[in-house]
């Protein structure tokens, strides 16, 4: 029997930022294994970005400016 993992610290729908590039706002669709799947926030019709937990800057730290 599979089990759910509950082991996410960031919930669907948070806005967060990848260290890669910070400067591209990201909002969190789903979570699967480990795997963050993410949007880029204004721009749902590309595919699904997935990223590792130690990949994202944590949202407290993510500007909300629009200029």
């Amino acid at each position: 029997m599979k089990t759910l993992s509950n082991d996410n610290i960031y919930p669907e729908g948070t806005r967060i930022s990848a260290r890669v590039n910070p400067g591209l706002p990201l909002i969190i669709r789903k979570y699967y294994q480990r795997i963050y799947y993410c949007e880029i926030v204004g721009d749902e019709s590309h595919s699904h970005l997935a990223y590792f937990e130690r990949e994202l800057i944590p949202p407290a730290t993510v500007s909300t400016d629009q200029k």
